[in-house]
């Protein structure tokens, strides 16, 4: 990996001044106690397991650049964890934040330093305004984009769509007409959903509303929505219930390979992955992180499936009214610091490099947003594919709504509300009821 202009120039002045500072036997700044310089910075976050490793072997040739060690530490609980910690001083140097909406919880505790300068500038020079947005709360800009995922997928079968003679839709109305047939050819439901996740469970149809809600009615209506100026219960967020409720609470459409409409509720998310790859279910909803879990699954054949276009599993955009446009929603990590430290500063302006993007996606696994990242380094096709997206400016991209709106909603009644609705609460019921939970 080529360091940027700047770490080149960075890294002999940083060993310089460590050794200066070691000698000297004081530090001005940012300094560890006992007056030794601070060489080594600690980030925390949510990310755990092999994605844990690859992180922290992202910053392998920074650390031989600058001398500064990065220790990222994987922690599970994270999302309920790093609030008590902040405010109890136990905060780490940095946080690897997954929602914007736990980031402002974090801000508001004061403890969240701004962006430095830097920082921001390249943030300016390698993301979308929108990236940006999500980091910066009553005009001052905190934490700078990490990594993405792209969500809106519909996971299938290349080889299965080759043998029933059927093509990718292009439109809505093409995916409904697409389903009909998968019925008529296989004689049993086309799709699969799960929307089980323990404590999270519900989140997997949020997604699926969030969706429509941006296709049929436009950014926008999106951002009103996820600010609280379009409620659940207004026109616009009915008509993307009703347009899922077409698959998913169709009976004849799901729920293959599991039973019927409401073993969604019961069905693991991650477990659809395991129909589609042995052809009991032809279509899936899902972000692009799916294309891990295929890894771990085998086909009918007992083989690892190949995810590729002419392959055993790949994934298309669901479309939207109208041929053509692309609007996706996703999600990814933000990068906020505790400390203000000049060892700190030079990780989170790593951070937001493309050298570090183009580090981590080479490891395999994952995409960015960042514009300046090459998405040939991705270690799939289909990964490739889904970081060009999220890197062309004629991309209209909004983050996951849930993950935006307050708690109480986007992780509370939203995700409870989805539940409900597969149970078989009517619609308008449980629109009021997602939407009551702005008074909690």
């Amino acid at each position: 990996m080529a360091l940027s202009q700047r770490y080149r120039l960075l890294a002999p002045i940083a060993l310089v001044g460590v050794a200066s500072l070691a000698l000297a036997g004081c530090a001005e700044g940012g300094g560890d106690e006992g007056g030794e310089t601070k060489d080594t910075v600690r980030i925390s976050g949510g990310i755990t397991g092999v994605e844990a490793d690859d992180l922290n072997a992202s910053f392998e040739q920074f650390t031989k650049d600058t001398g500064i060690k990065v220790e990222y530490t994987g922690d599970k609980g994270f999302e309920g964890n790093i609030v008590t910690k902040v405010t109890g001083g136990d905060a780490p140097d940095i946080a690897i934040v997954p929602q914007p909406g736990l980031l402002k919880t974090l801000v508001d505790t004061g403890k969240v330093m701004p962006a430095p300068e830097a920082v921001e500038s390249a943030v300016d020079e390698n993301w979308s305004e929108d990236w940006k947005k999500y980091g910066t709360f009553d005009d001052t800009f905190y934490a700078a984009p990490m990594l993405a995922n792209l969500k809106g997928y519909v996971w299938y079968s290349p080889k299965q769509f080759a043998e029933w003679g059927v093509e990718v839709p292009e439109t809505w109305d093409d995916m409904i007409a697409l389903t009909d047939t998968i019925v008529e050819k296989t004689g049993g439901p086309a799709w699969c959903a799960g929307f089980a996740s323990e404590a999270a469970s519900g989140w997997p149809g949020t997604d699926w509303i969030e969706d429509l809600v941006l296709r049929q009615s436009g950014p926008d209506v999106y951002d009103d929505w996820v600010a609280g100026d379009v409620k659940f219960t207004d026109p616009e967020i009915k008509q993307a219930f009703d347009a899922v409720g077409e698959i998913l609470l169709n009976p004849d459409y799901v729920n293959a390979g599991y039973g019927d409409v409401k073993s969604i509720n019961s069905t693991a998310f991650g477990d659809v992955a395991n129909a589609v790859a042995k052809g009991d279910c032809a279509l899936t909803h899902q972000a692009s992180f799916l294309s891990a879990n295929f890894l771990d699954t085998e086909t009918a054949d007992g083989n690892v499936p190949e995810v590729a276009p002419d392959g055993d599993v790949y994934a298309f955009i669901m479309p939207g009214e109208t041929a053509g446009e692309l609007q996706v929603e996703g999600g990814g990590e933000f990068v906020a610091a505790f400390s203000d430290d000049e060892a700190t500063q030079q990780v989170l302006e790593f951070m937001a490099s493309p050298e570090f993007a183009d580090a981590r996606v080479e490891l395999g696994g994952v995409i960015s947003a960042n514009k300046n990242a090459d998405p040939s380094l991705a270690s799939s096709e289909f990964l490739q594919e889904a970081m060009t997206i999220m890197q062309d400016d004629a991309t209209t991209f909004r983050f996951d709504a849930s993950d935006l709106m307050p708690s109480t909603v986007g992780s509370g009644s939203f995700w409870k509300g989805m539940v409900d609705w597969i149970d078989g609460k009517d619609t308008d019921t449980v629109l009021s009821d997602i939407q009551a939970g702005y008074e909690n």
